[in-house]
């Protein structure tokens, strides 16, 4: 067998932040808190259904679309192509930010090869989800499972389309095809006029940005030697290939989604950030083996301010799942972890980790297929840490009982855990 032994170039490497959960980790805070050190900052994959919280200088932003690096000066911010833009979502996103005195025009790059979500998409996600009744999955019905439909059907219409002479044929080709698809849903009523007006004066803003070709420009800066973010959204068990299907989102929330959602070869991977709540929460339908029914789940619901930001639904509570969690650093390749909301659970007595479950009468440590058996978890206990820890800001200050609910992570996971999030401001951060 012939080995070459050519020296291969050295490789910048794009750092990845991801969510191990179902969502809702706290991602835009920590890309915010990681933000000065990379000038740019790459969303791969995801759709307006993410709503990424920053808070800072006594401002709370959230953003669904633009990378969480955009409040940074001189720093890039791109839309990959793997992601999906509601341009009436993405425009009033903008003046929002701009209203707020945030320079967003010199800094926000979009990717040609990104697929639109059109009027008639969020329509076809309504009808769809009312046809499902009981059944249904928890969509956002911001049309983006259907978005992603069309774009691996290769009937999708993309950002680049709409620099084309031919958009507006396009356009309608794709709009009169979904309209025959909805007459299939003989009770669901729709009016997307509105909308449609909306969309088309959108378009423009978007017309109005820098439009790239996404995966030249993403290896141009790396090879230049830019340090680069890819910030993911949703989370790692709503992974349409490894989460609880079907109760998922439409794309890989996974690290393997930064090659396709941004064009990069896996080797340029470098470090993987994985982002997890002290506890687990989850929105809309779907397996949650921890899910609390009690006074401890309406707890960490009201101390947590545990309600969509997209959507203001209440979110499901439980405690920390730590078999799905070892699943996502596993399938991630996890190299730093970062807990967040501990503030959370500062007054409870008692806190439990799910260590195994228990399936038709085996006990399993691991992720299974068939997540819609009943699932019992088995729980380790931990005594709480009963103190306000939201001012310390060194590792050596929190309480001995916070320490050894960390180290047993780490100790579980394999990974180290560098980042605590004690408070949702980017300063009560603790970084060890």
């Amino acid at each position: 067998m012939y080995i070459c032994t050519r020296t291969v170039k050295v490789m910048n490497r794009i750092d990845v932040v991801l969510g191990m959960q179902w969502g809702d980790e706290g991602k835009g805070k920590v890309v915010d808190v990681l933000t000065p050190r990379y000038g740019t900052v790459a969303r791969f994959q995801g759709g307006p259904n993410a709503g990424h919280t920053l808070i800072f200088d006594d401002r709370k932003f959230v953003l669904h679309t633009i990378p969480s690096g955009i409040f940074r000066d001189g720093s890039v911010n791109i839309i990959g192509n793997g992601v999906v833009i509601d341009p009436v979502i993405l425009a009033e996103e903008i003046a929002k930010l701009e209203a707020a005195g945030v320079d967003v025009r010199s800094k926000l790059w979009v990717a040609k090869r990104a697929h639109l979500i059109l009027p008639t998409h969020r329509a076809l996600d309504a009808a769809s989800e009312a046809a499902k009744g009981a059944a249904k999955i928890g969509s956002t019905l911001k049309g983006i499972g259907p978005t992603y439909m069309d774009k691996t059907g290769r009937n999708g219409l993309r950002v680049g389309d709409i620099l084309s002479p031919q958009f507006a044929e396009r356009y309608g080709a794709l709009k009169r095809k979904h309209e025959g698809l909805l007459a299939q849903y003989k009770d669901f009523a729709y009016d997307i006029a509105d909308y449609e007006r909306q969309w088309m004066e959108s378009i423009e803003v978007l017309r109005s940005l820098k439009i790239i070709e996404g995966e030249i420009e993403v290896n141009r800066l790396l090879d230049k030697g830019e340090k680069m973010l890819a910030e993911g959204a949703q989370g790692s068990m709503l992974d349409v290939d490894f989460g609880t299907y079907p109760f998922v989102t439409s794309s890989s929330t996974m690290c393997a989604g930064v090659c396709t959602g941004l064009g990069v070869a896996p080797r340029r991977i470098g470090e993987v950030y994985g982002i997890f709540k002290a506890y687990c929460t989850r929105v809309g339908s779907g397996p949650f083996p921890t899910e609390l029914f009690d006074e401890d789940g309406q707890k960490m619901r009201d101390v947590g301010m545990e309600y969509g930001s997209t959507t203001g639904r209440p979110r499901r509570c439980g405690w920390l799942d730590m078999v799905a969690l070892k699943y996502a650093v596993m399938m991630n390749g996890t190299t730093s972890l970062i807990m967040m909301k501990g503030d959370v659970l500062n007054d409870f007595e008692t806190i439990k980790v799910c260590v195994g479950y228990e399936v038709g009468g085996e006990r399993v440590d691991y992720f299974p297929f068939e997540t819609n058996e009943q699932i019992t978890p088995i729980y380790k206990e931990f005594p709480g840490w009963r103190a306000d820890i939201s001012k310390v800001r060194r590792w050596e200050d929190f309480p001995q009982e916070l320490k050894n609910y960390v180290e047993f992570i780490e100790r579980e996971t394999g990974v180290p855990l560098g980042i605590i999030s004690v408070g949702p401001d980017r300063e009560e951060t603790v970084i060890r």
